[in-house]
């Protein structure tokens, strides 16, 4: 026989996670409700528990980092319109006979 394990999505697991970690219920109650196991229900509980700080740190994170690539897109940009510049500045000397 194959495994006959149940397949939970990922919102579910969040719903039945903070259930659990809100305490109006029991996991007993929780478990019966949506007929997940006690035991998976801890599980998923001390997994939002786990990684709920990283939300925000994560969100931190990520605005930093898109702040420093649209700096160096930034930098980069700048750098280009320098070296066109120079050279619309040597091309304009050569076109005005050499007088600047």
């Amino acid at each position: 026989m194959g495994d006959i394990r149940k397949k939970y999505d990922a919102a579910l697991k969040a719903k039945i996670a903070l259930e659990a970690v809100k305490g109006d219920k029991t996991i007993r109650e929780i478990s019966s409700a949506y007929g997940v196991h006690s035991n998976q229900i801890m599980k998923w509980k001390k997994q939002l528990l786990a990684e709920l700080p990283s939300i925000f740190s994560n969100k931190q994170a990520k605005a930093e980092k898109e702040q420093a690539e649209l700096e160096a897109e930034l930098y980069r940009q700048i750098g280009q319109l320098k070296v066109e510049l120079e050279w619309l500045k040597k091309k304009s000397v050569i076109l005005s006979g050499g007088k600047a």
